[in-house]
């Protein structure tokens, strides 16, 4: 079960968070300048940042809603995977974020009003060693270890902690985007609304992002956007249909079940499908504790406009499937089963796609057209095509997927739009053909993306850039590049180049070197290794006395942040989800690869006593970073005292700044 502790000892926790660089915060001192630390923001109680601004007045067409005007570096709409890591990403840079969310939970697909478990790049090890790093992973690793039991509203709780933890945000739930004021192909004023509240929000902002999955602040703002899918001439995909149209993907419903262990009976309401065998010709119903992704429908409805009427024909379809296994006779096995929980939201798959300076195409995600100036992300899903009928086709099989041999990067091109000069966008409405989108459509692709554009935006607020002002300058590419290199974000290819990180050029010694790896790995730039491959991480044997790996230098050093990546098991899938199958792939609680206990310490002079700088117990997270008052330093020594199961003390890399 999930434990916050008392409440006096939950603020201590955020306030070292948002002072001192704590497990899971961003270090103070990024973006600051050579030698110089960058001042925590004072602290404001998240309370009191969940309170409404004061009204500013009322508007003459909405008398009854109280007028909110707020200012903001960066405005995130959509609070699912892709905007929450948005938000999150550029907090931690500094910007300032009103995040705008119209549920009243965080985490869209993957919230527990629909529980669709997260996938991405590694599509369920096909790719091993490839799960996402940055902002993902930590929300990972926090919900393996404090959520061991999978419970769904307990996941909506850590992305809620996560975002009311980081000073930077004002978070409006409840909340939807319902106009925008552009000018000179810009937005200028974006609405929001609160029925709940009564409030009516004029937001101000010098960027903003589309994390909606149906685009509506571009809607709103009059971007460039598709529907649909396209013809195969049009872009030269061998995967697209020959003709292009209208439908799209589908959406779905799912459900819950277990073994009480007496017999639960079942009785469909009378608007409930009747399902046949024929029906299920290509859709197994073998295993019933998470319902089915192919219960899917409405591909060839509006998946906006005709979301009642899509609900509607889903729980049809998800009841008559269910009265089918419980009544057929065809599965006497499920006569103690019951449901326990039915999803009322429909997950939709796609709707509009917003166009940005480069369109993605198969092409790109096969690597045919070679890799992206601007990379700033991975996806390696399969193109993953359903067919627009959904269950209403049952001679077809609900998915065709063609797995790919590699993972892809993404280019930031993709991740904003081509005629509305400030807006960002990520999520299931990138700029991407159909064909593409199959593929870039997951929840993991789409976190990544919005860390990307998250950490973008945060460097356009600080310089006062837009995002085609940065990919004009390769300067400004390559530093947002070691930005999201630095906050553990895989961009395939793309290794540590930081010219402030001085461990890059120290001498690495260590207590003992396992399996072939070696020490200086953790000073090479690369922060994952394919399955059983130890080329870019050490390993040092855990004696009774630990394990210890040195950085020392010719001059001394002043040190005043240390970053640490420890292993966390990449070759393992880790989501939250309730197919048993899926559980079995996975280890709930700290990844026993990871370092548990560790010591850092520092010598002044070569023969000097080494001093103690941080002592850290229960470690669980892959990113660690630790702040502290300047040192000079001779040598660094981290001092691993235990691990959470590996015989070995794992490290992928060592930073240093002064």
């Amino acid at each position: 079960m999930i434990k916050w502790g008392n409440t006096s000892n939950r603020r201590d926790f955020l306030r070292r968070i948002a002072g001192a660089g704590a497990a899971g915060g961003y270090a103070v001192l990024v973006h600051a300048g050579p030698g110089a630390a960058q001042e925590a923001p004072p602290l404001v109680s998240p309370s009191e940042r969940m309170a409404t601004p004061s009204a500013a007045g009322r508007l003459d067409q909405e008398p009854h809603m109280a007028l909110v005007d707020l200012d903001c570096d960066f405005l995130v709409a959509g609070g699912g995977m892709a905007g929450v890591c948005a938000a999150i990403a550029a907090a931690r840079h500094g910007a300032k974020v009103v995040l705008v969310q119209d549920r009243s939970r965080l985490g869209g697909n993957a919230s527990s009003e629909v529980r669709m478990h997260i996938v991405g790049a590694d599509d369920h090890n096909n790719h091993p060693g490839w799960r996402e790093g940055g902002i993902l992973e930590e929300l990972r690793l926090e919900n393996a270890a404090r959520n061991p039991e999978y419970v769904w509203e307990l996941w909506d709780l850590i992305l809620y902690d996560k975002v009311a933890s980081e000073p930077n945000i004002t978070l409006l739930l409840d909340t939807a985007v319902c106009g925008a004021r552009v000018e000179e192909g810009r937005i200028r004023e974006v609405r929001a609304r609160c029925d709940k509240t009564e409030h009516l929000y004029r937001i101000h902002a010098k960027s903003c992002a589309d994390c909606t999955g149906d685009c509506r602040l571009g809607l709103e703002a009059g971007a460039a956007m598709r529907t649909g899918h396209e013809g195969r001439a049009e872009l030269g995909e061998s995967l697209a249909p020959e003709t292009g149209g209208p439908e799209t993907l589908g959406s779905s419903i799912l459900f819950t079940s277990r073994d009480y262990g007496r017999p639960v009976p079942f009785t469909p309401p009378p608007w409930a499908r009747k399902v046949t065998k024929d029906q299920l010709e290509f859709r197994g119903t073998g295993s019933w504790e998470y319902g089915y992704w192919w219960i899917e429908w409405g591909g060839q409805h509006n998946a906006i406009r005709d979301n009642e009427r899509i609900r509607f024909e889903l729980l049809s379809i998800v009841l008559g499937v269910w009265d089918y296994i419980k009544n057929s006779g065809e599965h006497p096995d499920s006569a103690n089963w019951g449901m326990t929980w039915l999803g009322m939201v429909p997950g939709k798959r796609s709707s509009r796609r917003l166009v940005g300076p480069h369109y993605l195409t198969q092409q790109d995600l096969l690597g045919l057209n070679g890799d992206f100036d601007d990379a700033v992300a991975i996806g390696g899903w399969p193109f993953d095509n359903h067919p627009p009928a959904g269950f209403d086709d049952p001679t077809a099989r609900p998915a065709d997927q063609v797995r790919l041999d590699e993972v892809y990067n993404i280019p930031l091109r993709a991740l904003y739009s081509v005629n509305i000069d400030n807006l960002f966008m990520a999520g299931r409405n990138v700029s991407a053909s159909h064909v593409a989108f199959t593929s870039m459509r997951v929840m993991a692709t789409c976190a990544v993306e919005g860390q990307a554009i998250g950490t973008a935006a945060a460097l356009c607020a600080r310089e006062g850039l837009l995002p085609r002002e940065v990919i004009a300058d390769p300067a400004k590419t390559a530093e947002l590049q070691q930005a999201l290199l630095r906050d553990d974000q895989t961009i395939k290819g793309r290794v540590n180049a930081d010219p402030l990180d001085f461990a890059r050029h120290a001498r690495v010694t260590a207590s003992s070197e396992a399996h072939g790896s070696r020490a200086v790995h953790v000073i090479n730039g690369r922060v994952r290794d394919l399955p059983e491959a130890w080329e870019n991480r050490w390993g040092g044997v855990m004696t009774p006395e630990g394990a210890w790996i040195e950085l020392a230098w010719d001059m001394p050093q002043r040190i005043t942040h240390v970053q640490l990546y420890f292993d966390s098991g990449f070759h393992r899938e880790l989501t939250l989800s309730e197919s048993h199958a899926v559980q079995k792939r996975q280890i709930r609680g700290p990844q026993p690869e990871t370092v548990k206990d560790y010591e850092l310490l520092y010598r002044a002079d070569v023969a000097g006593p080494w001093e103690t700088l941080v002592t850290v117990r229960d470690n669980y997270q892959r990113l660690r970073r630790h702040t502290f008052r300047p040192v000079e330093a001779h040598a660094l020594r981290l001092h691993v005292t235990a691990t959470n199961g590996a015989e070995e003390a794992r490290v992928y890399e060592i930073r240093c700044y002064g």
